[in-house]
């Protein structure tokens, strides 16, 4: 546990893998019922504290919202930031997005623009969380270093976020025990990450810099927009287990840290690793540094790293030299004292390169696909086949129950031995009947079974919204396009023994068809040529070919609101991951990752899409 005063910020991971803030209001709502404990039930329905939430629902149990009317399931955390940052003063920092409507920025990116805003600094440059703009205050605008694009940006006052203090949970948990302000100070936490937090906090205290100390060289000062753009450096991605410390760290140093940032610092060794004092005569000090081996260290460098990049800290690669792989750390300067120590040598690099694209290749050199026909495939605007009426879909999947279970339906939380409880159109159906899913065996009320299936895409296909397992051919409502693919001569990191499938998605604007969420009303579609790329193996060849057929099954786009930029009615994927970074892995959508294949196989799984779909579209 940590001593603290902190708010909490409830926030949902996106498919770009950043987390999003929740608004105070939802945030107020979340922690009201995760610390009234089980008795709350353990959900939280967020369309009670904001109607535009009102399909959606968080299980504290497993910490993830789920989409009722998708069946989309996405991570949810409980993060804690000072009080005295943008959230525990109500300050909301937001950008103009191209439809005019206003964006809010991630937490970390606001805290940072508020920060340099308290300071009174002319401007802020955003490069060193991970992102190439600048933001003018005397103008409010946000400024691209890379294409000169400038934004309008805002700074307006909403709700402050809740307040704990006392005893915080170092990891999300549920229930929060609602007595924990009042609780009694915890014995200090022995754990060798403790540890590492409290030996430099008191080597800093004490005047020293532990095993090392840093001599960064004059580096000139930074101009407001450099004339050429910077490389890109990773985005200010926070693992899960360091939500809980962003209230107590601070940054060390960090002007030290920026200058360093700009130059070439050098480590020279200083003396022993200093330790903290001991809370008294009677009580052994705590272990240093010191008490720890080489290979434990290098460890704990790398992990400190990863928990002070919430406090915002420039973002410096530090390189091992025993070995090629990268570490991607926020505060290199602690990172080199603590490596050091350790007899590790270190040296800091410049951040890698944004490798978005391979090199260029000629016609001549691009090949088919062996074992798949053609280079292209195209969509069109004929509708997918639709299914006959609800009840007579219900009819192929379900067995009737004449003598319910005691238990709830989970779709209106009503005991299945009586009527159910939906409040919407009424279906043509009795609301007592009870139905059970043939292969799954999950019970329900026909009548809210019926009800879901009239809010959704209604193609002749059923979803248990228990365990999704699907019934029939789940089809979506991706617009008209075109997809092409084919193999290029270059090969991607972690993949070197083999070429590259190259898939290549156009989707143009258009209007909003019957299935889509305004009919009539003209949709965008940004960013497209998208560029998408695999290993051409033979497990990539698979998802290639399970690829083509969640494309002829309208499953790999949707038209929706961007949780990237916040605008509306445009095209955004559809929970298939797919890889758009071709030489390097910055943005965490690139290569080198082991376990992609593996991934986005079980997310062709559950949208009903495995080796069996391809014999079915062959028949």
């Amino acid at each position: 546990m940590l001593l603290a005063s902190a708010v909490v910020v409830w926030e949902w991971l996106n498919e770009h893998g950043r987390w999003r803030p929740y608004s105070p209001a939802v945030s107020h709502h979340i922690e009201a019922v995760a610390r009234a404990g089980p008795r709350a039930g353990g959900s939280v329905v967020l369309g009670q504290a904001d109607s535009r939430l009102a399909p959606y629902i968080i299980d504290l149990q497993s910490m993830h919202q789920f989409r009722q009317d998708t069946g989309t399931i996405r991570p949810v955390r409980r993060s804690y930031y000072d009080p005295s940052s943008a959230p525990g003063k109500g300050v909301v920092w937001e950008w103009e997005n191209d439809s005019g409507s206003w964006t809010p920025y991630d937490m970390d990116v606001g805290i940072t623009i508020q920060r340099a805003y308290e300071k009174q600094h002319p401007w802020v440059d955003l490069s060193t969380i991970g992102f190439c703009y600048v933001i003018d205050f005397a103008t409010m605008g946000q400024i691209n270093r890379q294409t000169q694009r400038k934004r309008r940006v805002r700074r307006r006052l909403d709700m402050v976020y809740p307040l704990v203090s006392g005893t915080l949970p170092k990891s999300q948990s549920w229930p929060a025990s609602p007595g924990a302000a009042a609780a009694p100070p915890a014995p200090a936490c022995a754990c060798p990450q403790c540890l590492l937090v409290m030996s430099v906090k008191a080597a800093v205290s004490a005047g020293g810099l532990g095993a090392a100390t840093l001599q960064p060289r004059k580096a000139p000062p930074a101009p407001p927009v450099a004339p050429k753009a910077p490389a890109p450096t990773a985005g200010a991605k926070v693992p899960d287990g360091t939500a809980a410390a962003r209230g107590s760290l601070k940054p060390l140093g960090s002007q030290g840290v920026r200058r360093q940032a700009a130059s070439t610092p050098a480590l020279s060794p200083a003396g022993p690793a200093a330790s903290p004092p001991s809370a008294g005569s009677s009580k052994a000090a705590r272990p240093g540094l010191g008490t720890l081996n080489r290979s434990h260290l290098q460890r704990l460098a790398i992990a400190q790293s990863r928990v002070l990049i919430a406090s915002g800290v420039p973002t410096v690669p530090v390189k091992n030299l025993n070995g090629s792989s990268p570490v991607n750390p926020a505060l290199a300067g602690i990172t080199g004292i603590l490596m050091s120590a350790a007899g590790l040598p270190v040296c800091l690099t410049r951040p890698p390169k944004l490798v978005l694209h391979p090199p260029p290749v000629s016609k001549s050199e691009i090949q088919s696909i062996p074992g798949i026909s053609h280079t292209c495939r195209k969509t069109t605007k004929k509708q997918a086949k639709k299914g006959k009426a609800p009840e007579e879909v219900l009819k192929k999947y379900l067995q009737k129950v004449r003598h319910p279970p005691d238990e709830d339906c989970t779709i209106c939380m009503e005991r299945l031995s009586a009527p159910s409880g939906y409040k919407g159109p009424q279906p043509a159906v009795k609301p007592d009947l009870v139905g059970k899913l043939a292969k799954c065996g999950h019970i329900f009320h026909l009548h809210c079974l019926v009800a879901m299936y009239n809010n959704g895409n209604k193609d002749g296909s059923l979803q248990c919204p228990t365990c999704k397992t699907i019934y029939g051919v789940k089809t979506g409502t991706q617009p008209p396009g075109k997809m092409e693919y084919h193999i290029i001569p270059h090969a991607l990191p972690g993949h070197s023994d083999c070429k590259t499938i190259r898939i290549i998605y156009n989707i143009p604007p258009g209007v909003q068809g019957p299935e889509h969420p305004n009919p009539g009303k003209s949709f965008t579609a940004r960013g497209f040529p998208r560029h998408c790329y695999l290993p051409d193996s033979e497990k990539g060849r698979k998802v290639l070919k399970l690829l083509l057929v969640a494309w002829d099954r309208r499953l790999i786009f949707a038209i929706g609101t961007s949780s990237t930029t916040g605008e509306s009615d445009t095209v955004i994927w559809n929970e298939i991951h797919h890889k758009t970074e071709f030489g390097s892995n910055l943005t965490g959508h690139g290569y080198p990752d082991i376990n992609y294949l593996d991934n986005v196989l079980a997310e062709l799984a559950a949208q009903g899409i495995t080796e069996e779909s391809l014999a079915q579209e062959k028949d």
